[in-house]
């Protein structure tokens, strides 16, 4: 039996991310919660022993520390033969959009939040780029699945779970109401709430959480 020890903190969408994955192919995991706001992914001794590149999450698979949350979707999709690209065509769009949303939806909406609700005074100009920014890749993806139930296809793969992985935070935190202003973004986060197993982040990561500011 394969054993799993997932370093992450509670406001990571990327953690959620491997968490939800594992939770929905009936897998467990051990939790390791990191102190990413007291800086310990910066320090030379986490990143000689945890994870060069200093990033959270790490996924631990029988003693093997495994990093980018992207990979290690794909690779748990073809252990467990879930959410999968089903078909050559489909395989292609799980890997377009999972590569469009590390580089664009999660990469600003994760910054977009951070910088917002867990840091004190943003700089209102760089909240309103990083804003811009976000507004933009929701009215892609508000086109996207508004024409299918989901972002590859008819049925849920990792790009999906990738793509929702920081809209599912509360609106207090991420200063987005998606119901009001992107309805088929949030019908979407609604279908894929809907899996069986399904939980929020804050469900499926305990521990210490960041300081608020919004």
């Amino acid at each position: 039996m394969t054993t799993y020890r997932l370093h992450y903190f509670p406001e990571s969408g990327n953690s959620f991310k491997l968490a939800l994955m594992l939770t929905l192919c009936g897998q467990t995991f051990e939790p390791v919660w990191t102190d990413f706001g007291g800086g310990v992914t910066r320090t030379a001794s986490w990143r000689a022993n945890v994870n060069p590149m200093g990033e959270i999450p790490v996924l631990e698979v029988d003693g093997v520390r495994l990093t980018q949350t992207g990979p290690i979707l794909l690779r748990l999709a073809d252990q467990y033969g879930r959410f999968g690209g089903a078909g050559e065509a489909e395989r292609f769009e799980v890997l377009r959009w999972l590569f469009w949303d590390n580089q664009k939806l999660s990469g600003f909406m994760a910054m977009y939040r951070y910088r917002r609700a867990f840091t004190p005074g943003p700089d209102p100009q760089v909240l309103a780029f990083l804003r811009g920014r976000v507004d933009d890749f929701l009215g892609i993806v508000e086109a996207e699945v508004g024409r299918r139930p989901f972002i590859a296809g008819d049925r849920p793969t990792v790009a999906d779970l990738s793509m929702s992985g920081y809209l599912v935070f509360p609106p207090d935190e991420s200063g987005y109401d998606l119901a009001a202003r992107y309805p088929g973004v949030h019908a979407w986060l609604q279908r894929l709430a809907g899996l069986p197993g399904w939980k929020g982040p804050y469900d499926l990561l305990p521990g210490k959480r960041l300081p608020r500011y919004a």
